[in-house]
């Protein structure tokens, strides 16, 4: 497909005919997903950050993606909910799931070839969040580049609490291990559905950042990072399906917040 046929599926929420020809490799995937950018930015849309996908590798298997993809923030998909409540309506959402998730606020743009505690420095803030994501590929059946060329599958970023990354330790490390070892307990309707940890998605959000930052440097074409980008880390459980009139809720480890969403 096109980069004007992608966005006009991802604009009306319908999935992809069967028979669409989809991107051949990765390469080919960044090219369309750049493509689309730039319409999305020539109609009006600001970027505000990028979302990871693919950084748990208890997933890979499930949905057979075995690396890291990345994809673009809008400022029509972010939301800030600094109470760490959100209601969120589904209409235009292609078969939308749900994932608990770190999201880092950025004060400096990194350094070229950055070091853990290079990346810690140029950090301002971090927040538990949901994001929402979504496939047009009918079945959630894809490929790696699939994935890529469907917007990297995000759908919407809630961004929950902020607080400052230096609260939290004084060194990349030290942030790296305690963020590595947070859990989060994933509910619907207060029934429990799934447990997950830091540690999923790459070892760390922390980590999970770092590769991020250096895979982005080195795509052809690749916007860079800014000051004021929200990056979010992928999901520490499975992607669970929405429905509208469900009532979810991630309880993290203190000192990070607790999020709260209802659909509708």
């Amino acid at each position: 497909m096109t980069p004007r046929q992608l966005l006009a599926h991802t604009d009306s929420g319908q999935p992809w005919p069967a028979e669409a020809p989809r991107p051949a490799d990765m390469a080919a995937a960044y090219r369309d997903a750049l493509a689309v950018r730039a319409l999305r930015e020539a109609r009006g849309e600001r970027p505000m950050g990028f979302k990871i996908g693919f950084t748990n590798r208890t997933i890979w298997d499930r949905y057979g993606v075995f690396a890291p993809i990345w994809g673009m923030v809008w400022d029509t998909t972010l939301r800030h909910c600094p109470d760490g409540r959100a209601t969120l309506a589904l209409d235009g959402l292609c078969q939308p799931r749900l994932e608990p998730e770190l999201v880092f606020g950025l004060r400096a743009a990194p350094a070229a070839g950055a070091t853990l505690e290079q990346l810690f420095e140029s950090l301002d803030w971090l927040a538990t969040g949901f994001e929402v994501v979504q496939s047009h590929a009918p079945g959630w059946r894809f490929t790696a580049p699939e994935t890529v060329a469907d917007g990297g599958l995000h759908a919407r970023l809630l961004v929950g609490p902020r607080q400052p990354v230096h609260d939290w330790a004084e060194r990349g490390a030290a942030l790296d291990e305690r963020l590595a070892a947070c859990r989060v307990r994933l509910s619907r309707d207060g029934v429990p559905v799934e447990q997950g940890q830091g540690a999923n998605v790459l070892d760390g959000p922390l980590h999970a950042l770092l590769h991020f930052v250096l895979e982005l440097q080195r795509c052809p074409g690749a916007p860079a990072l800014r000051p004021g980008d929200v990056v979010t880390t992928g999901t520490w459980t499975d992607a669970w399906p929405l429905a509208p009139g469900q009532r979810w809720q991630a309880d993290f480890d203190a000192p990070l917040a607790d999020f709260d969403l209802e659909t509708v």
